[in-house]
């Protein structure tokens, strides 16, 4: 995951205090925003549950933070969440992906019933289910599961994905959903139009196809999304197939489909809005795809003639996500705005290492297929291909609320979002209010017959002529209810 806090806010607390609250970005989009003691809290209980040197922490300060200390501290915090968000364990624990889950809702303010949600099919083809803000993206996808009949198997072939839908149609793929978001939560943070969320293939390794084809349900979701991509132009089909592909999908023969899509070019890849890069030269225009275990640059020269250069994930040391500088497109002497970059370091020959920079606004989501890529590798040499990793944590944990002061407990025996709890909080004070108005009550009524029997042994008194003194209850209400019932 790519975190960052590029900036901050000022809150002030029930008690007029002032705090900051830090604006956490996760993979190039805003998530949630936490106080400093928040992301303490999350320190101390992963130092604690997991069995691993964690990064330092910003330390506390005991007096007021100037502007440059608040900057430091900002930093500081960005650089810790960045290091930890680059550890495979740490991101796959349960607590780091409830923590986050949380924070999104807290910071929404959004604590809801069920709400109606629409996932899309890549032809179009919608799903309305019922979810709600506490239902994060694993749980959203079990339940499109189980409404469309895909055996349960089959579930994490599968992922949610945000896209961008051009008026032409053309699909412009944003992110994937990950387990720490709300879906509910994060659409509605994206201020983009023609913004879906889709059900798409969440494998590099197209061998899966044969797989998945052996249901009819997971074949047919494989047949809409193939479709989709052809008509995306994101396949290059040769001419002397493209009349059998079309018979094909005239007959709706799937799997014939498919057969004759899958070996060709570009088929299982992830293509990329156009952008520049400094290869073979800076300001060069290229077409970036990554898929079958490579990154490819389909340069774009001057004449608008394109030749490929391939780069293979095994063969790149490492790479990196910064801020790019402008590059000038010669051809409309025009200046592309871009804000990041992703830049490699790839073995281009024996004991030779080069840096290749590519300019543009997807490099984060580049980044994240990169790193998903090289994980299902290690993943299918160490484990097999369908395996999952463990959770490192199954066990309850605690979130502090941005006040500072309110405790929520996570984990199996406990409620597990902020949805619950505060349903429960509403549940508890209106249960409370119900008793004390029904001990009032009771009282009252005792109160009531004490003073009724009173009056009737006056009565027969006075009626006997007595003129004896007699010892009469106090009926005072407050008196007898008492404060602490109030």
């Amino acid at each position: 995951m790519h975190f960052s806090i590029p900036d901050t806010q000022e809150f002030v607390d029930n008690t007029g205090s002032s705090y900051l609250g830090y604006n956490i970005h996760i993979n190039g989009l805003y998530h949630c925003t936490v106080r400093y003691k928040q992301l303490l809290n999350l320190h101390e209980q992963l130092v604690k549950d997991l069995d691993m040197i964690l990064p330092s922490f910003p330390p506390k300060k005991f007096f007021p933070l100037t502007p440059n200390q608040q900057e430091d501290r900002r930093l500081g915090l960005e650089k810790y969440i960045q290091t930890i968000g680059q550890n495979a364990m740490i991101n796959n624990c349960e607590l780091l992906n409830s923590y986050l889950l949380n924070a999104q809702q807290e910071s929404n303010g959004r604590f809801m019933e069920d709400e109606n949600f629409e996932v899309f099919l890549m032809n179009g083809q919608s799903i309305n289910i019922k979810i709600s803000t506490g239902d994060n993206s694993t749980n959203v996808l079990k339940k499109i599961c189980q409404h469309i009949n895909l055996p349960e198997k089959y579930y994490f072939y599968f992922s949610l994905f945000i896209i961008i839908e051009g008026e032409n149609k053309n699909i412009n793929i944003l992110r994937r959903l990950q387990d720490f978001e709300s879906p509910l939560l994060t659409q509605s943070n994206i201020d983009y139009v023609g913004i879906k969320v889709v059900l798409g293939k969440n494998y590099w390794n197209i061998d899966n196809d044969f797989t998945l084809m052996e249901n009819s349900i997971a074949l047919n979701l494989l047949y809409i999304q193939a479709i989709a991509e052809l008509n995306n132009g994101w396949i290059i089909v040769p001419k002397k197939l493209q009349s059998q592909i079309n018979d094909a999908q005239e007959n709706d023969d799937k799997c014939k489909y498919l057969k004759l899509i899958h070996p060709l070019k570009y088929y299982g890849y992830i293509q990329f809005a156009t952008c520049f890069c400094d290869y073979p030269k800076i300001g060069t225009k290229v077409l970036v795809a990554i898929g079958r275990n490579e990154l490819s640059l389909r340069i774009i020269s001057d004449n608008d003639e394109e030749h490929e250069a391939i780069f293979k994930v095994t063969r790149m040391r490492c790479w990196r996500i910064t801020t790019m500088h402008n590059y000038t497109d010669k051809k409309d002497n025009n200046i592309t705005e871009c804000s990041l970059e992703l830049s490699f370091e790839y073995l281009v020959a024996k004991n030779q290492l080069q840096w290749i920079t590519i300019s543009s606004e997807q490099a984060i989501l580049m980044s994240v297929c990169l790193q998903s890529m090289i994980d299902e590798l290690l993943l299918k040499h160490h484990v097999g291909a369908s395996s999952k990793l463990p959770d490192v944590i199954n066990k309850s944990w605690i979130y502090i609320m941005r006040d500072g002061h309110s405790r929520i407990n996570i984990g199996p025996n406990s409620p597990d979002n902020i949805d619950k709890v505060q349903k429960n909080r509403q549940d508890n004070e209106t249960n409370k209010s119900e008793a004390v108005i029904k001990k009032i009550t009771d009282k009252f009524t005792n109160i009531k017959h004490k003073k009724i029997s009173v009056d009737a042994k006056i009565t027969g008194r006075l009626n006997r002529a007595s003129t004896s003194n007699c010892d009469i209850m106090e009926n005072n209400a407050f008196h007898m209810i008492g404060d602490e019932d109030l």
